[in-house]
Order: structure tokens, then C-alpha cells, then sequence
């Protein structure tokens, strides 16, 4: 080994110190940038929302898959109960999922007929149809907002041809209802039209609907008393505060719109009646009557000349000359003898007049008013004194009866009706509102949540800033000084002369090399306690050099 080889191996222990400092600089650089990383991930948090929830277990798992596929992150909520993914990417997500048929509904709907096999009987066919009927129902029913899910059962009866043994079919309606949620009773008749209008031949009364506790909802006979459904509550709620402005107007202008309160209960009647009456009047005057028919029937029965009477001298006498009345009854009947005759006469008259008769059919409107009661109460009068204290005066009674009778009019009163009014004047106890107090700047939630997000981004900002002034400087500095004395360190040992040189030319070294100078001439001294061979092959490659 010649001292060539050797002489470039002197700098490794003085350049030791740098290659500490270089593994220091790395390994100070990495902990930035992961530490910056991890704010900057903190920072950019994405914000999860539901993607789908109450999923299968099939479903969830091919879910997942795609996921995992499609690189989007995803995470499960508390218990298990919803799949969240970053809310930037829930709609496109949900589309490819669609594209996929993800996730796959458990109801079966008129897809089912498309798969049927060949040679598959009546019967079969049935039953696939019920089950998609079933299916289609249950998914439209699934759509109202208050609805999670819905299981239709239908029991549709064999057709018969005999009137007497042909059955209505039914409907039996479960729904879960989402937690906090609740279907009123339009709602509920809705469900119940909805499934009764798509099956042939079934009335409303035969659909059945209930809860997943079990209670029912729809209603089965149609005697029940139900109460208002929402239609109806509007509208007398409508009623009423129609007829409370007409007494506040009127009353306003008097006393001041805030010294008068009114209230106003009206009792509607929603009943549907129809009438069909039929009125026999009775007879009026003949001559202005009219007639309807009239029949007169005339009959003359003779029996001709024969021997009659009792024997003696008055029955041979000759026959007198016949005397009859001006005035005959219709059904009168003569008899006349005389002269050994006998005949006879009859006459019948029948006239029909018309009957004087009345039909008539009455409808009468939904939500008539049966009954109101009115109550008005109003408030003193206020007067200002001349020393500028207000006080509180009494209506007179005059000024009652006045008000009384304008509310009277305004309502249209109607005491056969059985409505009830009520006027009352007492002093208003008002009650002085208390000024709350306004929420400082800095306890407002929004401020709040504002100066939250301005911390955190100025935490951040602040420690890069720290690691940049820090760490990152100080150790760059040192880098740049030890790669200095490292180098002047080096051209010292390769040129020996260059201190004496400096020296003899006045110029003063600089402090760093002086520095680095002595921590590299300490490094020799060690070098050569620890192997003095490599120094004197070093010493003696320098003498052969200078030869």
C-alpha cells in the first residue's frame, strides 16, 4: 500500500463531526415534513356524511368491494348502522354505485315476470304476480318521508262465477316508522287509498294498516267516529279567525288596535244530508182546479104494456099526464107506472180532479255553521293628565252597548242559532318586556366556531414557522459552517504552507478556519494515538512527494 493510496484517507475522521450532522439534518427534515404532513392531514380533514344506511349484510359487503375499487375512504358510523364516505364524493359515489344496481332491494317488484321459465304453470304465475304487486306497492309506499319500510301482504280470493261465493279481496299494511316521526291521519288514508285503488275490486274498509309497535292506524268500519282530519281543523281554524279580524277592525279604530282581544269558537257541522220530500196538499176550489177525468154513465130499462096495478075501478082508469122535478139526482132512478107500463132509469156521473202534490230533493253544504260563541275583552281607556301621568278610565256603558252591538253585526249574530257573545271591559295587565341581554361577540356560537378554525390554522402556520426559523435555519447554518472548515481543513492538509503564508503576508485567518483548523488538528492527534502507522505512511508519502 503506497502513501498515495492513504493520503486521501486522512479527512474521514475530521469529516466525521459533518456526517453526524448531515444524518441530524436528514433525519430533522423527514420529522418536519411528516409533522407537516400530519397538519396539513389535520387541516383537511374531509367531512363524512351517510351514504347509505340500514344496508344488508350482501349489500354492505358488494359495497364495500367497489369502495375499495373506486379508492374512495370510507368509515362506519356508531353501531354499525350507516356507511359514511367524504361528502365531496357521496353523489358520484352513489351513481356508479347505481350504475353497478348497488345496493339491491330486497322487495321483489314486476322484474320478477321477466325471468319466468318456460312450461311454468297458472298457478305460479299467480303467485309471482301477488308477489310483485306486493313488491311495487311496499316500494311506493317507501317513499313518503316518514316511512323506513313497508311489508304489503294482499289476499286476493279465487274468482268464482257464482254471485254468491265471490269474496273481496284484502290488504294488511306494516310500516316502520323512522325514530322521532309520525303519519296523521291523512297521511294514513292516503296509504290505505293508495293500496285499495291498485287492486281490483277492493274497498277502503279492507286494508288494514299498523305500526311496527303494533298499533293501528287506519280505521275498519265505516260507523267510526273520526275525528277532523287536517282539511277540516284548517278550515274552522280559518272560520274563526275570519270572524276575530272583523271584530278586531271594527273595534280597533275605537279604542286602539292593542286594547281589544278577541277569541272566537265556531261549531261546524261536516255532516252530509240529502232529503227527498213528497207534500199531498188539499183540494182547492172546484172551479180552479183542474180535472183529470170524468166519466157519466146513462141507462133506461123498459118492460112495455102489460096489466099492472090492483084490480078495481082505479086500474081501469085512462093514465094521467107524468110530472117530474126540474132538479134530478145523477143517481136517481124512476119508476113510473100507470096504463099497466112499468120502466126504469139510471145515471151515474164520476170526475177525477188532479192532487196537489209537492217533491222536492234537498242537498245541504258541508260545514255550515251550527253554532258560535264570541268573547271580547277590552281595555280601559288611557288618559294623560296635565302633569303627564297616565291613567286608566272605565268604558261607559254607553260606549259597552255600542261595541257590544258593532260586534253584534260583525259576526252576524244569531240568537235562533243558538250563537253567545260575551263583551268585557277590565284594565290590561301588561307586562313590561325584559330587554335580554346581548350575547357578547365572542359567545356567539358562530364566533366561536370561527375563531376555532382561525386557531387551527394559525397553530399550523405558527409551527412551520417555527420549524422553518427554528430547525431548519440553525441547522443549515451549521451545515454551510462545517462544510467550510471541512474544506479549508482539507486544502490545510494538502498545502501545509498556507498558514505560514497568511501569516507572512499579514493576513489574519479567518476565525471559522482557525476554528475548524484546530478541531481537524486535534482529529490527526487522535488518528495518530490510535494507528500510528497510517501517519507515518501519510508523513512518508509526503517526504517522497517533496523529493
Amino acid at each position: 500500500m503506497t502513501a498515495e493510496n492513504l493520503s486521501p484517507a486522512l479527512p474521514q475522521p475530521m469529516l466525521s463531526g459533518s456526517g453526524k450532522q448531515n444524518l441530524t439534518l436528514m433525519v430533522a427534515m423527514a420529522g418536519i415534513v411528516a409533522l407537516m404532513y400530519g397538519l396539513w392531514t389535520w387541516g383537511q380533514t374531509p367531512d363524512y356524511r351517510v351514504l347509505y344506511g340500514n344496508l344488508s349484510d350482501r349489500d354492505g359487503g358488494a359495497i364495500i368491494e367497489s369502495l375499495q375499487q373506486m379508492n374512495v375512504p370510507y368509515k362506519f358510523a356508531e353501531g354499525g348502522g350507516a356507511l359514511l364516505v367524504p361528502s365531496s364524493h357521496v353523489h358520484e359515489v352513489r351513481l356508479r354505485l347505481a350504475s353497478q344496481g348497488l345496493p339491491r332491494s330486497t322487495l321483489a317488484g314486476f322484474e320478477v315476470m321477466e325471468n319466468q321459465k318456460f312450461g311454468t304453470s297458472q298457478f305460479l304465475e299467480q303467485v309471482n304476480y301477488q308477489r310483485a304487486l306486493e313488491g311495487e306497492l311496499a316500494r311506493s309506499v317507501q317513499t313518503l318521508a316518514a316511512v323506513q319500510s313497508a311489508r304489503v301482504h294482499l289476499a286476493i280470493p279465487k274468482p268464482s262465477v257464482f254471485v254468491k261465493e265471490q269474496k273481496l279481496p284484502s290488504a294488511s299494511v306494516v310500516l316502520g316508522i323512522h325514530p322521532g316521526r309520525a303519519l296523521d291521519a291523512g297521511q294514513v288514508s292516503g296509504i290505505v287509498h293508495l293500496i285499495a285503488s291498485s287492486v281490483s275490486n277492493m274497498p277502503a274498509e279492507n286494508v288494514t294498516v299498523v305500526d311496527q309497535s303494533g298499533a293501528l292506524l287506519s280505521t275498519t268500519t265505516k260507523d267510526d267516529k273520526r275525528p277532523l282530519d287536517a282539511t277540516q281543523l284548517q278550515y274552522v281554524r280559518q272560520i274563526e279567525q275570519d270572524y276575530i279580524q272583523r271584530v278586531e277592525a271594527i273595534i280597533a279604530p275605537l279604542i286602539g288596535a292593542k286594547n281589544v282581544r278577541a277569541q272566537v269558537t265556531a261549531d261546524i257541522d261536516f255532516s252530509q244530508i240529502e232529503q227527498a220530500a213528497e207534500i199531498f196538499k188539499p183540494n182547492q176550489n172546484k172551479e180552479v182546479s183542474a180535472v183529470r177525468s170524468q166519466q157519466i154513465s146513462e141507462s133506461n130499462n123498459s118492460s112495455g104494456k102489460n096489466a099492472a096495478g090492483v084490480p078495481g075501478a082505479l086500474s081501469n082508469q085512462p093514465p094521467q099526464p107524468a110530472t117530474a122535478p126540474i132538479v134530478t139526482p145523477a143517481d136517481a132512478i124512476i119508476n113510473a107506472s100507470g096504463g099497466g107500463s112499468d120502466a126504469q132509469m139510471r145515471k151515474e156521473s164520476t170526475v177525477n180532479f188532479e192532487v196537489d202534490r209537492t217533491i222536492s230533493y234537498t242537498k245541504l253544504p258541508v260545514g255550515s255553521i251550527k253554532r258560535i260563541s264570541v268573547a271580547v275583552v277590552l281595555n280601559n281607556r288611557s288618559i294623560t293628565g296635565k302633569n303627564g301621568k297616565v291613567t286608566s278610565k272605565p268604558l261607559s256603558e254607553i260606549e259597552k252597548t255600542q261595541m257590544t252591538e258593532l260586534v253584534r253585526e260583525a259576526v252576524g249574530f244569531d240568537s235562533k242559532r243558538g250563537d253567545s257573545l260575551s263583551v268585557m271591559n277590565s284594565a290590561f295587565n301588561v307586562e313590561k318586556e325584559i330587554a335580554m341581554p346581548d350575547v357578547p361577540l365572542w359567545q356567539q356560537p358562530e364566533m366561536i366556531d370561527l375563531a376555532k378554525n382561525i386557531f387551527k390554522y394559525l397553530l399550523i402556520a405558527g409551527i412551520g414557522l417555527f420549524l422553518l426559523l427554528g430547525v431548519i435555519r440553525p441547522a443549515l447554518k451549521n451545515y454551510t459552517a462545517a462544510s467550510a472548515a471541512a474544506t479549508a481543513a482539507l486544502q490545510q492538509q494538502n498545502n501545509p504552507q498556507l498558514v505560514g503564508h497568511s501569516e507572512a503576508s499579514g493576513q489574519a485567518m479567518p476565525t471559522q478556519a482557525i476554528s475548524a483548523y484546530e478541531n481537524n488538528l486535534q482529529a490527526a492527534k487522535q488518528l495518530a494515538q490510535k494507528d500510528p502507522k497510517i501517519v507515518a505512511s501519510v508523513v512518508q508519502g509526503w517526504v517522497s512527494n517533496n523529493e
